[in-house]
């Protein structure tokens, strides 16, 4: 439970009296220090030529263009699913012969080009591997491929292990020996690039059709890819996804986006990163979570409106059973927290969670990892039994401490405990052995422990300090939300403040509607706390869901709190109203 406010600190910064002055600050607090820095205009993007391989593969794809058979091998979360995508709308357009996509089935075959993989890929007689979002831990995989005499392209972004794949070629900005300026790419962003490169050498050879598209025809699914991936928004990544977000509200996206914003009623006009966030992307990975993600990376392929509908629909189904599936799996994890730390509030002996069920759903474990990281503030690990006595877990870190190196620490003083994982810094993923998990706990809660000098503690948020009663208005939650995109390592902007809280009460069984004021301001305004009632249930050592009742009610807030929040604009019925976003309701000291 979050007991301490650490307030960000900001250099003095004048950007221009066209910068709102919040705004302003808040940026030097994300290390902004020139007007220049926030230009989100293409030309700011590092250039193609830059990125290493990215000539090498554009020479490769392009031998393969008019005779030869290219397969695109992409992974089954949504970053995967949109550089599958890219990569296949591209060379389609730009006139390849025969352009095919195959995804992991994550419960048959797990992640990356296997050699199962290439076993059934085979079948369809490619003559060209493209591997995206994957590939560098591909190296049994990547050598069935070359023994069966088929070129393959590894474009990824995840760390490289000890040994890397024989690929014909390899681009990947985290590559050992990179000097690319953005290590901080998604796989749909390498992609972005590769593809970029490609049109360069058909447009100087004079190979490219007349009027075709240019590859940033393809940002609307590199801004989906980059902010569902959870990748840093550096300077880089926040041109993309800028970009990317200009082109689907002007109704410029393919048509599969457009019926994802529809089912999760989220309006292009004022389209941000968050929508994405929170709207498409869990509908488009519940696909790979529950199903098979052919059906999202169908759904971003649809050519028509009527055909985006219907699968944007049928994974608007898949993620609601998701949603179910994992409440019962969120209060299970967080009663064996309870358990673990002594309540699920207290800082406890565990630095780093392991948790397993037998029931857990392998497709849903990330999710889990994610909430239960979000409500103990410490890096999680969710396991779920993957068949033969193996268990796949998912992981989700905090900011500050990077998971792939924690694991990466583990394998080293630990050989015999993982079998394989992978990742970046906020998420990986990982195998072993069942019988092995007890070990593991301990070595990965020890290694959290070594590694979480100049973490942030988990009862500790940050925010950008309190707002004067006057700054609290519509025309600074415009101005800050314009001034996104916000995200991993650039976030959203947040405040803390003393309120009186005036009229408290639960709406949806969940969340907390209040009617805030500014004391000795007479400055009054609407607040809502998301998700309030089952944070607190947790915090008070309750069930998670559906057992407050039985319990005795919760006390809701009165009087003074320190609120932390941000603002945002609710637009009903044509009118625009300023309503506070509550994140944590602490004592007023």
């Amino acid at each position: 439970m979050i007991t301490r406010i650490r307030r960000r600190e900001a250099a003095t910064l004048h950007l221009g009296t066209s910068v709102h002055p919040v705004l302003e600050r808040v940026y030097a607090a994300r290390g902004i220090r020139a007007a220049a820095e926030l230009s989100l205009a293409l030309e700011r993007l590092h250039p193609v030529g830059t990125l290493e391989g990215v000539d090498a593969a554009a020479e490769l794809l392009a031998r393969h263009r008019e005779a030869g058979r290219v397969l695109i091998v992409g992974d089954f979360d949504a970053d995967g699913a949109t550089s599958t995508a890219l990569m296949v709308r591209a060379l389609e357009a730009w006139s390849f012969a025969a352009v095919d996509f195959l995804v992991p089935n994550r419960f048959e075959y797990g992640y990356g080009l296997t050699p199962e993989i290439v076993a059934l890929a085979a079948e369809r007689r490619p003559t060209l591997i493209v591997t995206v979002d994957n590939g560098m831990s591909s190296v049994s995989g990547v050598a069935a491929a070359r023994e069966r005499g088929i070129d393959v392209l590894v474009t990824d972004h995840h760390l490289p292990g000890a040994e890397l794949p024989a690929a014909n070629v390899i681009v990947n900005p985290n590559a050992r020996a990179s000097v690319f300026a953005s290590r901080a790419l998604a796989g749909v962003g390498v992609a972005f690039y590769v593809a970029a490169a490609l049109k360069r050498l058909l447009d100087a050879s004079g190979a490219a059709p007349r009027g075709a598209p240019g590859p940033a025809e393809y940002l609307d699914l590199v801004a989906l890819g980059t902010i569902a991936d959870l990748v840093p928004l550096d300077a880089n990544n926040r041109v993309l996804v800028a970009q990317g977000l200009k082109r689907i509200g002007a109704e410029r996206c393919v048509p599969g986006i457009r019926a994802l914003l529809s089912v999760a009623g989220r309006h292009r006009a004022d389209l941000t990163a968050a929508d994405l966030a929170f709207g498409v992307a869990p509908r488009l990975n519940a696909a790979g979570r529950l199903d098979d993600m052919s059906i999202g990376i169908q759904c971003l392929l649809a050519q028509d409106a009527a055909r985006a509908g219907e699968l944007a629909a049928r994974l608007d189904q898949l993620n609601q059973e998701r949603r179910a599936i994992e409440a019962r799996m969120q209060t299970e994890a967080l009663a064996a927290v309870r358990q673990l730390t002594g309540a699920a509030s207290d800082a406890g002996r565990h630095s780093g969670l392991t948790l397993f069920d037998e029931s857990w759903h392998q497709g849903v474990v990330g999710l889990v990892a994610g909430r239960v990281k979000e409500r103990t503030g410490r890096p999680v690990i969710a396991f779920a039994q993957a068949g033969d006595g193996l268990l796949r877990g998912s992981a989700r870190s905090v900011a500050g401490l990077h998971i792939r190196d924690v694991l990466d620490a583990v394998a080293v003083r630990h050989p015999d405990l993982i079998m394989r994982f992978g990742g970046h810094a906020m998420a990986a993923g990982l195998t072993l052995e069942r019988a092995k998990l007890d070990a593991f706990a301990r070595a990965f809660d020890e290694e959290v422990a070594r590694s979480r000098e100049g973490v942030a503690d988990a009862d500790c948020v940050e925010t950008d300090g309190e707002l004067a009663a006057h700054e609290i208005a519509l025309d600074t939650a415009a101005a800050l939300r314009d001034g996104g995109p916000w995200g991993q390592a650039f976030p959203e902007p947040c405040f803390d403040g003393l309120f009186s809280v005036r009229n408290s009460r639960v709406v949806g069984d969940k969340h907390l509607k209040m009617w805030v004021e500014v004391p000795r301001t007479g400055r009054s305004f609407d607040a809502i706390a998301f998700n309030h009632i089952e944070r607190a249930t947790v915090a008070e050592g309750r069930a998670a869901t559906g057992s407050a009742a039985r319990q005795g009610p919760l006390e809701l807030p009165s009087g003074e709190a320190r609120l932390v929040y941000r603002l945002d604009i609710n637009e009903y019925q044509g009118e625009r109203r300023l309503q506070l976003l509550v994140d944590h309701v602490l004592p007023p000291a």
